[in-house]
């Protein structure tokens, strides 16, 4: 499949800094100690706030740490500026990148200072969704054009008197606000401030058989839970991506589906060895990251002994990872 690059909003600028891994590395202020260490078998991960993400870099470090003998950090870094990071030898992966187009022409195609690590496997789509049992009782409500007629239903504290549509964290890749505008539809955009915090909402939303309107994505270990179904928008087009990419705020269609692409450090892809090799390899399904996310945010058990369950189910899987 040929990729499409997502329409996207500027993202925050702000790098978190978590403490996992071997250490802690504040990106703000300083690279992580173990980001292009002279001799040394470390490798240094940008893990992005969403739980698949963090799936998919818990059994990337694992299979690191404890099959190839690398020591591993990992930063968590907002979408754009991770970016950055990765070019300036900061951070040597990014290992799921859902389509910033501006950044992969600067930096891949332009400064060659980035190298495409190729597909994660996974192939993501963003789009508006609603719940099974709300879309079974009102079929109609699944195009776009008759969401004004649920508006009253589908209203909030938060949304003034409007429809609400949920959204997770603003830094994420979010085309909505413009498509409420551009499509005059009767809604307001509340954000839940998280991931976490948007599925905390709609598990809640869920157990009172309520019914919602919601900013989702796949591939998201929720829809095991939650069962919806997508609110078909206008097709999405080259032509309307190229008008969004000159003015965001034009966008009238709807969320490309795109393969979730792998990025490294171009001096990490010809020097990091057996740890570029593997990253480069790292190829696994929907359903394989969808197992390791739900451990991690349902069943709340430690990224690592997530990673360290689902590396002792699939051996035919990494193995052919690591050589």
């Amino acid at each position: 499949m040929k990729r499409k690059a997502l329409i996207a909003l500027p993202a925050t600028a702000l790098l978190a800094a978590v403490a996992t891994g071997c250490g802690a590395a504040d990106m703000t202020k300083q690279a992580s100690p173990y980001a292009n260490a002279a001799g040394a078998k470390t490798v240094t991960l940008s893990v992005q706030s969403w739980v698949g993400a963090r799936a998919d870099a818990a059994v990337a470090q694992y299979l690191l740490e404890h099959e190839l003998g690398y020591r591993v950090d990992t930063v968590q870094v907002d979408e754009v500026p991770a970016w950055d990071a990765l070019s300036q030898g900061r951070v040597d992966a990014i290992l799921e990148d859902w389509g910033h187009p501006d950044q992969e022409k600067r930096y891949v195609r332009d400064k060659r200072t980035i190298t495409d690590g190729g597909d994660l496997g996974v192939t993501g789509h963003i789009g508006w969704w609603v719940p099974k049992y709300f879309a079974d009782a009102h079929p109609d409500v699944l195009d776009w054009r008759n969401l004004n007629k649920y508006a009253a239903q589908l209203k909030s504290s938060e949304s003034g008197g409007k429809g609400q549509l949920l959204d997770g964290s603003p830094s994420y890749v979010t085309n909505d606000k413009a498509l409420v505008k551009n499509l005059k539809l009767d809604y307001q955009v509340v954000f839940a401030g998280s991931e976490a915090a948007q599925i905390t909402q709609i598990k809640q939303f869920a157990k009172e058989k309520k019914p919602f309107l919601t900013y989702w994505y796949e591939p998201q270990w929720l829809f095991n839970e939650v069962p919806m179904v997508e609110v078909k928008l206008p097709e999405y087009t080259d032509a309307c991506a190229a008008k969004g990419a000159k003015d965001p705020s034009t966008i009238d269609c709807a969320y490309p589906t795109t393969p979730l692409k792998k990025y490294l450090n171009a001096d990490f892809a010809k020097k990091g060895g057996k740890a570029a090799r593997f990253l480069k390899d790292f190829h696994w399904t929907k359903a394989d990251q969808n197992e390791v996310a739900q451990m991690i945010a349902e069943d709340k058990l430690a990224p690592e002994e997530a990673a360290k369950r689902w590396v002792e189910r699939h051996p035919d899987t990494w193995k052919k990872w690591v050589g």
